[in-house]
C-alpha cells in the first residue's frame, strides 16, 4: 500500500514540476513528438501498403499457377523472353488432358479494345478470351447474371462478362444484362457482371475488362498470340506438387531436353509477395533508422533536461531523504516525471499523426491507423521516457541527504 501510495505523491510531484516548467517541458517534448510523429506515419503508411497489397494480390488466386512465355521477374532481358516460342492451345490441351494434381485448367488471352454503349465510348478496355471453366479457375465471383456455359464457351456465342468499370461507364443506373455493346466494331451480349476487384498494385484496374469465349477472340483477332495457362491446384497445401508436374509436362511437351533451361514460366502470387517483401523490408530499415535516430536525439534532449531538473531540486531532495524518503522512490520519481514528457510527447505525436496520415491517404498512398500503431506510438515513447531518465534519476537516488541539505 505504501508503494502506491509513494508512486502517487510521485506523479502528483512530477506533473508539478512539469508545469511549473511548461517551455522547458515543450521544448523538452519537441524530439520525440517529431519522432513519434514519423514512426507513427512510417507503420500507418506500411500497414496501408500491406492491406492494399494484399487486396490487389488476391486476384491471382494463392493456389493458382500461370504458365506463360515469360517469368514475371525474370532477370534475362525483354528480347531473351520475345524470342521464346509461344504458348499455344495446343499446349493448354495436353496439359488438361494429363495433369492429375489440378482442379481446374483454362486458357487466356488478351488484347485492349475501345468498346461502345450507343453513344458512350470507353478506351483500352482488357479484352480477355477464354473458356467457360475460367470462372472456377481463378474464382471470379458474379454480381450480376451468369458467367458463359460450356456450350456458349465452346460454340464461340458472342457473350460478354464484363468488369465493374464498365458497367458504371454503360450501366450505372440499369441492369446490363442482356444489353448488346461493341468491342471494336463486333456486338456482343452481356450475360453477366464480375464483382469489383479494385486494382494490381494500384497500376491497373481488374474492373475495367470484358471477358468472352475463346473461340470467339480466336476467331475475331487472330491465333497468332500467346496465351496463359491457368491452373488451379487440388490442394493449396500441394502446390509445389502441381508445381513440379506442371514443369514436367511444359517440358515434355516442348521436347525440352535434360540440362536445358525451361523456355516458359510458372509464375504464382509468391513471385509478387516475395518481391514485395524484399521491397519493404528495405524501407522498413531506412524508416527505422530515420525515426530511431529522431528519437535517440528527443532522449537526449530529455535526459539533460533531468540532469538540470535534479541539479535544481537537490535541496528538494534532501529534504526528502532527511523525512525518510529511500533511494526507490527518488529514483521512481524523475523516473515517473521522465516518462510522462516523454508520454505527453508521443500523444501529441499521435495527434499530429492522424490527420497527416488521412491527408496522404487521400492524395498520395494508402494510410490505415490500427490500434495497434497507437499503442506502439505510446510504448515507444514511454520505453524512450524510461531510458532517458534513468541515469538523471540514478543520480538523483544517490545524492547524500546531508550534502543535498547544504546545497544551494
Amino acid at each position: 500500500m505504501t508503494f502506491f501510495i509513494a508512486i502517487k505523491e510521485n506523479i502528483i510531484i512530477s506533473f508539478k514540476a512539469i508545469t511549473a516548467n511548461k517551455m522547458r517541458s515543450f521544448l523538452a517534448t519537441l524530439g520525440i513528438v517529431i519522432g513519434i510523429t514519423a514512426v507513427t506515419l512510417m507503420q500507418t503508411a506500411i500497414e496501408g501498403i500491406n492491406r492494399a497489397f494484399e487486396s490487389s494480390i488476391a486476384s491471382i488466386g494463392s493456389d493458382v499457377l500461370y504458365v506463360q512465355k515469360y517469368e514475371w521477374f525474370g532477370r534475362e532481358d525483354w528480347e531473351y523472353y520475345r524470342n521464346r516460342k509461344d504458348i499455344t492451345m495446343k499446349h493448354y490441351e495436353f496439359l488438361k488432358r494429363n495433369l492429375q494434381t489440378a482442379s481446374s485448367v483454362s486458357p487466356s488471352v488478351g488484347t485492349s479494345k475501345s468498346i461502345q454503349y450507343q453513344s458512350l465510348y470507353l478506351e483500352n478496355v482488357f479484352v480477355i478470351g477464354t473458356d467457360y471453366e475460367y470462372q472456377k479457375t481463378v474464382s471470379l465471383n458474379i454480381e450480376e447474371g451468369r458467367f458463359f456455359s460450356q456450350r456458349e464457351s465452346e460454340n464461340g456465342y458472342p457473350f460478354a462478362v464484363i468488369g465493374m468499370d464498365v458497367k458504371n461507364a454503360f450501366f450505372p443506373n440499369s441492369n446490363p444484362v442482356g444489353k448488346i455493346i461493341k468491342v471494336g466494331t463486333y456486338s456482343f451480349r452481356v450475360v453477366g457482371v464480375v464483382e469489383k476487384q479494385g486494382s494490381l498494385l494500384g497500376l491497373f484496374s481488374l474492373d475495367n475488362r470484358i471477358i468472352i469465349p475463346i473461340k470467339r477472340f480466336f476467331k475475331l483477332y487472330g491465333t497468332k498470340r500467346t496465351i496463359t495457362i491457368n491452373v488451379k491446384a487440388v490442394d493449396m497445401n500441394n502446390l509445389d506438387e502441381t508445381r513440379q508436374e506442371l514443369n514436367f509436362a511444359m517440358r515434355k511437351i516442348r521436347k525440352i531436353q535434360p540440362g536445358q533451361k525451361n523456355d516458359f514460366g510458372i509464375n504464382a502470387q509468391e513471385a509478387f509477395k516475395q518481391t514485395y517483401d524484399q521491397l519493404t523490408s528495405l524501407i522498413k530499415i531506412i524508416g527505422l533508422i530515420i525515426t530511431s535516430l529522431s528519437l535517440i536525439v528527443g532522449s537526449v534532449g530529455i535526459a539533460n533536461i533531468m540532469f538540470v531538473s535534479v541539479k535544481e531540486r537537490t535541496k528538494e531532495i534532501g529534504i526528502r531523504k532527511a523525512i525518510g524518503a529511500r533511494r526507490g522512490v527518488i529514483l521512481s520519481q524523475f523516473l515517473i516525471e521522465s516518462s510522462i514528457i516523454c508520454l505527453l510527447g508521443g500523444i501529441v505525436g499521435l495527434l499530429i499523426a492522424y490527420p497527416i496520415s488521412l491527408i496522404i491517404d487521400a492524395f498520395i498512398l494508402p494510410t490505415v491507423m490500427p490500434l495497434w500503431i497507437v499503442f506502439l506510438g505510446l510504448f515507444i515513447s514511454l520505453m524512450f521516457g524510461v531510458i532517458s531518465g534513468f541515469f538523471p534519476a540514478y543520480n538523483a537516488s544517490k545524492l547524500d541527504p546531508v550534502e543535498s541539505l547544504r546545497y544551494e
